[in-house]
């Protein structure tokens, strides 16, 4: 029986290697389809977790994994063998970047090795892990047919990305569009007919190329876009305009304008990464991505700015930023979320405690953080606390934070997200990254 034929009665066994951010969502979406899943995790912590029911993704509601696992639906393991009893296996791993802002496709590589020993007739491979435009032809292609298998013809490669948001509320993994483009025609055709039983709507494109292309547009224009509010916000420090009110009256204009806010600098996995792999992949072919390496170069410099604007807000109270106790206001890299990938408020705390000052922090969503091979606490957000700090840096605005009694109590604030604005009793306080404080040139 071919797999179109057993799709047909969902008859199938789908396997996700990667279980977290991306995997762990979308095999709970196929087992909720009544799809078998079986995940490849190689931390053994979360594999048994898993299998317990026991969830660890904010994105993944914890009735529904207890649900899936409860039917058997779902079940993990760190063993690689169960490839050869799998119809489809979509790829997950992480794909960081080296120190040298070049692709680190060394997760993709294992997962790619051991699915090479297990290969079989019909399987279905998709990746989703995000990269550069050509990996799934000119990568995992050669590496998957020195099995001796044929693409299109006795395997399907597909390429699909995934287009997470962590925290959306209305934006989930099921209906979220999903764009696909497989190596071969075929390709295409099998990876549409298992996606199409999971998500809401499949945006099918011609090629994997373009599938790698749009998700990598998609985050470079968050990302140049982003740069652009940054650099505004540096611009209406120094003219003595208020950035985010300029920011709000452009977006009353109904066409024409999307609406982006500064912030400390770029977090996440996929905004300050993912347009380097494009960047990456135009130097082999000569040719530089000018506006990626100007925006990159602008956020990158945000946190070095928001300490700066500390050090100008504890000179007006005649301290130095040396010897000083600092508080970070949130170390997620976004708000309302636990996410702390690529989170700028770690850059801001290094360069704080390079300085001289001692930082602690508080972060309603992130109790302990691995920091300087050590673990540290969340500080409770107390009237003592606040007292006794020299200086509050906000750098994530949880939504669940009483910014007022911040306000009432701490002696200095720099907030890098707006987070103050309409609060009363800021004046001589408050520095509002952007606010419009004219600054020495």
């Amino acid at each position: 029986m071919t797999f179109l034929e057993k799709l047909k009665t969902k008859d199938i066994q789908f396997c996700v290697i990667g279980l977290g951010y991306v995997g762990l969502p979308l095999a709970v979406e196929v087992a909720k389809v009544d799809i078998h899943v079986t995940g490849i995790e190689i931390d053994p912590e979360k594999v048994e977790k898993i299998n317990r029911g026991e969830n660890y993704i904010g994105d993944v509601k914890d009735d529904d994994l207890k649900a899936v696992v409860a039917k058997g639906l779902i079940t993990a393991t760190t063993d690689f063998s169960v490839i050869k009893n799998m119809d489809v296996v979509s790829i997950c791993v992480p794909t960081p970047l080296n120190k040298l802002k070049d692709p680190d496709m060394s997760f993709i590589t294992s997962a790619l090795e051991e699915i090479k020993q297990y290969m079989h007739k019909d399987l279905v491979v998709i990746l989703e892990s995000t990269t550069y435009p050509g990996t799934t032809r000119e990568y995992m292609l050669p590496h998957l047919e020195k099995s001796g298998l044929t693409c299109g013809k006795d395997f399907f490669l597909a390429f699909s990305p995934e287009r997470v948001d962590p925290g959306n509320p209305v934006y989930l993994t099921k209906n979220t569009p999903k764009v696909l483009g497989g190596v071969t025609p075929l390709g295409t055709e099998h990876a549409k007919a298992i996606y199409e039983q999971i998500f809401d709507e499949i945006v099918i494109v011609s090629t994997a190329e373009a599938a790698e292309m749009t998700k990598l547009l998609e985050n470079t224009f968050r990302m140049i876009n982003i740069g652009m509010v940054n650099e505004l916000a540096i611009m209406c420090d120094r003219l003595g305009v208020d950035a985010w009110e300029v920011i709000d009256a452009a977006d009353t204009k109904p066409f024409g304008f999307m609406k982006f806010y500064p912030g400390p600098g770029l977090g996440g996995h996929c905004i300050p990464i993912d347009p380097h792999y494009l960047s990456w992949k135009m130097k082999t072919l000569n040719y530089k991505t000018k506006f990626i390496d100007l925006a990159a170069e602008i956020n990158t410099s945000m946190p070095e700015y928001v300490v700066q604007t500390l050090m100008e807000g504890m000179n007006m109270h005649g301290k130095a930023l040396k010897g000083s106790n600092i508080l970070i206001l949130g170390m997620a890299y976004k708000n309302d979320i636990d996410d702390l990938r690529e989170s700028p408020a770690f850059d801001v705390y290094k360069l704080l405690e390079d300085r001289g000052a001692t930082v602690c922090y508080h972060d309603p969503y992130c109790p302990k953080l691995d920091w300087n091979n050590s673990y540290v606490e969340s500080m409770p957000l107390t009237k003592k606390l606040l007292k006794s700090m020299d200086a509050v840096m906000i750098t994530t605005a949880h939504k669940d934070v009483d910014y007022q009694f911040v306000v009432d109590h701490a002696n200095l604030i720099i907030d890098s997200r707006n987070a103050t604005k309409d609060l009363k009793n800021t004046e001589g306080k408050v520095l509002r990254m952007g606010g419009g404080r004219v600054l020495e040139n």
